[in-house]
Parts: structure tokens; C-alpha cells; sequence
């Protein structure tokens, strides 16, 4: 589907209280799964059931407050963590809700500007909090989606999303590997939101990739991908495919098969 860019220029972008919105997506999630069958699969997590998607969350959630509260200045050497999970899977939605509970105290005690080892651009705690929310909201999504619900994502935060994973992906090779296969002879990728205009320049180099900040919002791209900023959230997150019905695309499609099969993490 051929759908014209007619960008002129990035629109402000809406703040968003990362740690506020852990909360409030938590809560989503909890209401979600709160008297499902946590048997239930989850297809866009191949493998995992329900069980295992609020375990995982809550996991990370109690994870990351442990490294705030400890204001690490170097990687982990070791992820052990007290999770206090429920005897009885029947506990689970109550464990996640506590869960949530853990990451505010821990907000809570962290100055968010605080300097800190974070695997992603920003060595700061408050990277801890943005990724802790993405985490956090795709899983939900992810849960939704398993009960048959129809997700929905505030579009600040499909925003946020987006830059977020964009910003990260390249200090993500060691955890998803096959980000390191993400180069090109000076290829860019545009991903632009139809309803509010954002728009994010991915530029594929013989050595890498990045964001170019740079480049002109009318110039064009080798290839784009336009939808909603939610859907363009799942796109980047791999519950979309860029050939899905709810996006538009034009350009080269060799260079979308190749970010797309080695961008996910």
C-alpha cells in the first residue's frame, strides 16, 4: 500500500511520567488477567502462557527496582532476585499489582536524574523507569490480545514507545544478536505517525545503525512505514508486520525484510 509523506516538520511531543504510567499500565494488565485463565497462551509470545507473561513482567519489575535501589555504575553481575512469587498461580494477579507496588517505592527513594549504568543510551535511573514501562505496556498488550481484547495505548505513550526502542536498539546486541546485522550502504527507513505527524529516520550505514536526527522531515526515504503511532509501537515490537492491513508502506522491500529480521529484541 503507497501512502505519500507529507511531513513538514516534527511536532512537539507530549511528556510522559514513565513511572506514573508503570502504575497505570500495571493496573491495565491486573484487570486484564485477574480472573483469566493464566493457561491461556499468548501468540504473540510463542511458548509462553499467561503464567509466564505476568511472571516475566513482575520479574522485571522487581528486577530493575533492585538495581535502582542499589544505584548500579556497572552491569550486573547477577540476576537473582527475591521475586516472592505465590504459592498458587491463583496469587498471580495480586504478586503483579505488588509488583508495581516494589517499582514505586523504588521511584519513590531514586532521583530520576541520577547517573547510572544502563545498558541503553541514557546512564541515567530513569532509563530504568522507560523501560520499565515499555515492559511493562507491550506485555499487557501481549495479554490482551491472548483473552481475545482488543488493546488500546494512549498515543503519548505509543510515541514515547517508539523513540525509546528506536534510541536502545543499537546498545541492544547483546541480548538480541542479530541486531548486529543491521547495516547498509547509507539506506534510511522512515516510520511516521498518521495521526499526529511524528516521524523517526533510521539510517543503515556500513558500519551500523542509528536515528539520524538530521535528516530533512520532506526529504525522501529508501523505504517508510506509515500508521498510527500504537500501531507503528507494535509494528517496531513485532506484533505487527509492516504488510499488515493497519499500515502503509512504500519503498524498498528488501530493506524492510532486512530491519525487520534482525530488529526484534
Amino acid at each position: 500500500m503507497n501512502t505519500p509523506d507529507h511531513t513538514p516538520h516534527a511536532p512537539a511531543r507530549t511528556p510522559v511520567d514513565h513511572r506514573t504510567a508503570v502504575a497505570a499500565e500495571t493496573t491495565r494488565f491486573v484487570a486484564a488477567v485477574k480472573d483469566a485463565d493464566l493457561a491461556t497462551a499468548v501468540p504473540s509470545c510463542p511458548g509462553w502462557t499467561l503464567t509466564d507473561l505476568v511472571r516475566h513482567t513482575g520479574s522485571v519489575q522487581r528486577w530493575f527496582s533492585v538495581l535502582l535501589r542499589a544505584r548500579i555504575q556497572e552491569p550486573p553481575r547477577t540476576r537473582d532476585v527475591d521475586l516472592q512469587l505465590p504459592d498458587q498461580e491463583g496469587g498471580y494477579a495480586d504478586w503483579l499489582a505488588e509488583s508495581a507496588t516494589v517499582a514505586a517505592d523504588a521511584f519513590a527513594a531514586t532521583d530520576p536524574d541520577l547517573p547510572m549504568w544502563a545498558w541503553g543510551a541514557d546512564q541515567h535511573a530513569r532509563f530504568w523507569a522507560r523501560r520499565m514501562l515499555f515492559e511493562t505496556l507491550l506485555h499487557r498488550v501481549d495479554a490482551e490480545l491472548a483473552l481475545g481484547l482488543r488493546p488500546t495505548i494512549d498515543r503519548p505513550l505509543a510515541v514515547d514507545g517508539i523513540d525509546e526502542f528506536l534510541v536502545n536498539l543499537p546498545y541492544a546486541t547483546f541480548f538480541a544478536p542479530k541486531v548486529a546485522d543491521l547495516r547498509g550502504p547509507d539506506r534510511t527507513i522512515r516510520f511516521r505517525a498518521t495521526d499526529g505527524g511524528e516521524a523517526w529516520v533510521v539510517r543503515l550505514r556500513p558500519d551500523g545503525f542509528g536515528l539520524d536526527t538530521a535528516h530533512p522531515a520532506t526529504a525522501p526515504a529508501d523505504a517508510t512505514v506509515q500508521g498510527t503511532a500504537a500501531d507503528l509501537l507494535l509494528l517496531v515490537y513485532g506484533r505487527l508486520t509492516y504488510e499488515s492491513e493497519a499500515l502503509a508502506h512504500e519503498g524498498d522491500e528488501h530493506l524492510l525484510a532486512h530491519w525487520f529480521a534482525n530488529s526484534a529484541f
